[in-house]
């Protein structure tokens, strides 16, 4: 496997002088932030990011993300913005990125009901209650949300939550078929994979539709279009918070179409309930030496990343994205593959 590790660009508080000092680490996943969702990226943009990253000993194999406008998830006269999409793979493409992470979740991104729980050791984490979820009012404001809740004004998000009224899962799959059948030949051409991220959490969340949540999905998306392009970011903690997922057995069966990994571990707390934890298998409710194993099994060597951190040692900054816990759980990603990949026999035996 490729190890890598998310960095936002000039305005984050990690460095990448920090990350290259994060043992094993050797690409940077970041994305140009400069322009709205759906424009083209500009081709200075991009080269100005991979010289950066380059100029300090690191590569840019993974843009994360290229946001998908939701005219195209809408399926509302989007042509031409499936075409601005389309340019922004081939210019990535040309620049040498190789996989493009990205999602179809309506309206909102990765989403939590609490940003910084304070957990018994005084580190702070991110929790999901669907319970407090569904007290939100999400067009009102006066909370605070990750992704895309913060790029709208409450009468905005009001107006864009009425448009997805008349979209149901069926015809969100519908839009998702049609972006994918544009899009996939274009990143063939390019020698980019694209890479699905599921969404998270699995499961509807303001009667908003979501398709991407299990095994079944993961199966309908890559038939959709057959074809290597066609693939996924398998994250275990957007997939591992639903018990019905067995991850190692949906790694064994989408191996050849998964491109990249998000690793890190939650600890369910209840229905439709977790907080994220510091990523060992004992620490949360997913077993990593069992995710590893069976991606080391199924040959698994493309690019990897230590996902969502807890806030350590006084840290304060992005909510999932300081610097501290992810170097940790990097460094214990590290240690897991190898141990997984010298085990031999005495890993053959049953678990």
């Amino acid at each position: 496997m490729k190890l890598t590790f998310r960095w936002y660009g000039d305005s984050d508080p990690v460095t990448l002088e920090m990350i290259r000092q994060i043992p094993a680490v050797s690409g940077v996943v970041s994305a140009v932030y400069d322009g709205p969702a759906g424009a083209v990226w500009s081709n200075e943009s991009i080269l100005r990011l991979k010289e950066k990253v380059n100029s300090a000993g690191l590569e840019l194999p993974v843009v994360e993300s290229v946001p998908v406008h939701e005219k195209i998830k809408l399926g509302l006269d989007c042509d031409e913005l499936i075409d601005n999409y389309c340019e922004n793979i081939r210019r990535l493409g040309r620049a040498g990125v190789k996989v493009i992470c990205y999602n179809f979740m309506p309206v909102f991104d990765w989403l939590r009901s609490e940003l910084s729980r304070e957990l018994p050791d005084g580190s702070r984490t991110l929790a999901y209650d669907h319970g407090a979820i569904s007290r939100f009012n999400p067009a009102a404001g006066g909370f605070s949300l990750p992704g895309w809740a913060e790029s709208y004004t409450g009468d905005q998000l009001q107006e864009l939550l009425e448009s997805y009224k008349s979209v149901d899962a069926a015809r969100l799959w519908d839009n998702l078929a049609a972006f994918l059948r544009r899009i996939i030949p274009v990143a063939e051409a390019a020698g980019v994979k694209m890479a699905l991220h599921p969404d998270d959490p699995p499961w509807p969340v303001f009667n908003l539709p979501r398709i991407i949540v299990d095994q079944d999905s993961l199966a309908r998306l890559l038939s959709i279009v057959d074809s290597p392009a066609n693939g996924l970011t398998f994250c275990t903690g957007s997939l591992g918070a639903s018990p019905a997922n067995d991850l190692p057995a949906m790694i064994k069966k989408f191996a050849r179409r998964i491109h990249f990994v998000h690793l890190r571990n939650v600890l369910i707390t209840g229905h439709k309930s977790f907080i994220e934890t510091a990523h060992p298998s004992s620490c949360g409710s997913l077993d990593m030496y069992r995710i590893v194993a069976a991606l080391v099994d199924s040959g698994f060597d493309g690019y990897v990343r230590a996902d969502h951190g807890r806030m350590i040692w006084g840290e304060s900054g992005r909510p999932g994205y300081g610097l501290y816990d992810r170097a940790l759980g990097a460094a214990y990603i590290t240690g897991l593959f190898e141990a997984v990949e010298k085990g031999g026999a005495e890993r053959e035996r049953p678990l």
